[in-house]
């Protein structure tokens, strides 16, 4: 059975659309960066560690109460990056519209990094999109905070959302930006079957 570390309801919607019957089990570690550690190994790092959280759990379970089934575990993290900002979660109104302000007509990063643990390894890789924001105004970022959608999302807004008036394109992978680079992760999964 696959099990979702991840309480996103991105990553369950997503993983719903492609097919998959799992479980969720949200990871609690800190997502803190590391002094100097670059965009790409800080998602990555967060994705294995969401991963084993959860894998540890599921093992620490008396074996009667564990699901027969092979583990497999699913960890995933997305940031956003911007004039080499790392840009997460905003804290706050005026956080969310410092991040919009930055990203307002420029070209920025969104990096996914995920893991898949099953009972023989750990598989690990990072998905990256360049996304183009146009120009946006004082009157359309306040606007955009009010209705509360850039306050869970890395970077502070949401391709699948309002937000996607604003994207005139992107190079890479789309679910990427949504939180999951499911061509991707569908080839670690098939990749253990």
């Amino acid at each position: 059975m696959l099990v979702l570390a991840s309480s996103s309801p991105r990553r369950k919607e997503l993983l719903t659309q492609a097919g998959y019957q799992f479980q969720i089990i949200p990871a609690n570690i800190p997502e803190d960066r590391l002094a100097n550690e670059d965009p790409t190994t800080f998602v990555t790092r967060l994705a294995r560690e969401k991963a084993q959280f959860v894998a540890q759990r599921i093992l620490d379970q008396p074996a009667s109460h564990r699901e027969q089934d092979p583990i497999l575990v699913l960890g995933a993290d997305t940031i956003v990056v911007a004039s080499e900002e790392v840009l997460g979660k905003p804290s706050d109104a005026e956080d969310a519209a410092r991040m919009l302000r930055l990203l307002s007509g420029r070209i920025h990063q969104v990096i996914t990094g995920v893991c898949l643990i099953s009972n023989e390894a750990t598989e690990v890789a990072a998905e990256t999109t360049a996304v183009t924001m146009k120009e946006l105004t004082a009157a359309e970022i306040a606007d955009y905070i009010a209705t509360g959608e850039p306050m869970d999302k890395a970077g502070a807004y949401a391709i699948q959302g309002y937000a996607a008036r604003w994207i005139p394109r992107i190079q890479g992978c789309y679910f990427n930006v949504v939180g999951l680079p499911l061509a991707s992760v569908a080839s670690m999964i098939e990749g253990v079957k």
